[in-house]
């Protein structure tokens, strides 16, 4: 991952970004600690789709869990504390 100071950006304004993104994803460094990363559109772009295809894999997943019976329901949140103090979900 590339790094830039702030105080470079400040200096130089969206420039000195646009060098430094074309070469990937970047730290900006603020009083000697990363406090922002700056991405081009396409990784952004690129992180959600990947984050709605997880999301939609743990959809699926829980609905195969529910299917196959391997889900187990409460009639009150009391009855699910005890089952979690006594390790009955497994």
């Amino acid at each position: 991952m590339n790094i830039i100071p702030a105080q470079e950006i400040k200096r130089r304004g969206l420039a000195a970004v646009d060098e430094l993104i074309a070469k990937g994803d970047l730290h900006v460094i603020r009083n000697n600690q990363p406090q922002y990363v700056v991405i081009s559109e396409d990784r952004y772009q690129e992180l959600i789709m990947a984050e709605q295809e997880a999301y939609y894999a743990r959809v699926r997943a829980a609905l195969s869990d529910v299917k196959g019976g391997k889900v187990k329901t409460f009639k009150t949140a009391a009855d699910l504390l005890k089952a979690l103090e006594t390790d009955e979900t497994e």
